[in-house]
């Protein structure tokens, strides 16, 4: 049997965290508004902006483009965004919240804020290293996948 410590190793460590940490919220939106991990991303994500480019979304969230598609055609179908196609190119498409959809917002927003008050709460005074540490981590792996 080799050396290999699944338990230790890193990257399984940080997606079982972020499997615990995204299920604790993610019971609020699934159960109240019946939409998925992706589309709860592309509307938060929507949330901060008024009209935002399937492609950008793509690129911000990290998930593939056909699943930001699938996400917000079910959105649309569900009435919590629009899809509106650019006058010079069709292909390309941008998305933006509808009434409904920042409606589910306001709701979701200080549901959400408790819920990382609560994370934070958690790890008390180490919270800022632990959000430094992520951040730095963030950033040295994008470097190194840029070059």
């Amino acid at each position: 049997m080799s050396g290999f410590d699944l338990e230790k190793f890193l990257p399984y460590q940080l997606n079982e965290l972020s499997r615990a940490v995204s299920g604790g919220f993610s019971y609020h939106y699934r159960e109240r508004y019946g939409i998925t991990v992706a589309e709860w991303r592309v509307v938060a994500h929507l949330s901060q902006e008024d009209a935002v480019s399937v492609r950008e979304i793509t690129r911000r969230v990290g998930m593939d483009k056909p699943k930001v598609s699938r996400a917000a055609s079910r959105l649309e179908a569900a009435g919590y965004v629009t899809k509106i196609a650019n006058s010079n190119d069709k292909r390309l498409v941008q998305l933006s919240l509808t009434d409904k959809g920042r409606a589910m917002i306001e709701t979701l927003a200080p549901i959400a804020q408790s819920y990382d008050d609560t994370l934070r709460e958690m790890l008390g005074e180490d919270f800022d290293a632990f959000q430094r540490s992520v951040a730095r981590l963030n950033s040295a792996i994008s470097a190194r996948a840029e070059t």
